[in-house]
């Protein structure tokens, strides 16, 4: 299975223009938002430039191409895609947004079932982001 189907499912881009346009956007955002990461610590990462090769995958064969073969963001997306792990930088900053924003939302929705759920959505992405391996920071 190649990098590009298994972010995009079948390997199809969607037909929809403005879906398409749409994911690039989303794309680019997540894209801008990972290359910022690299250099601010309070950012993660490889998360954003998963979504932004998912994305992409989905959208522009292009894009997709280029952004996994870049020489600056390509070797996140493989390490990750070939289970070679994440940084331990990656781990402990997603782990934190990701809690972050987890009570944040519960503290704004109040409800216990959504609370819930969000705790086991949280518990099982920290079971996940736990299991890859850590490699040594390289940056």
């Amino acid at each position: 299975m190649s990098l590009r189907t298994s972010f995009g499912g079948s390997g199809k881009l969607m037909e929809n223009r403005i879906v398409r346009y749409l994911l690039i956007c989303l794309g680019f955002a997540s894209l801008a938002i990972g290359a910022i990461g690299i250099f601010v610590p309070l950012l993660p990462t490889t998360p954003f430039l998963l979504l932004s090769a998912a994305a992409f995958a989905r959208s522009s064969e292009r894009f997709h191409t280029w952004l996994i073969t870049s020489p600056h963001f390509g070797p996140f997306i493989k390490n990750y895609r070939e289970k070679k792990g994440i940084t331990l930088r990656a781990k402990a900053v997603s782990l934190n947004f990701l809690w972050g924003t987890m009570i944040i939302s519960a503290l704004m929705v109040s409800k216990a079932t959504v609370t819930l759920i969000l705790i086991v959505i949280g518990l099982l992405v920290t079971l996940h982001l736990l299991s890859l391996r850590t490699l040594k920071n390289t940056l």
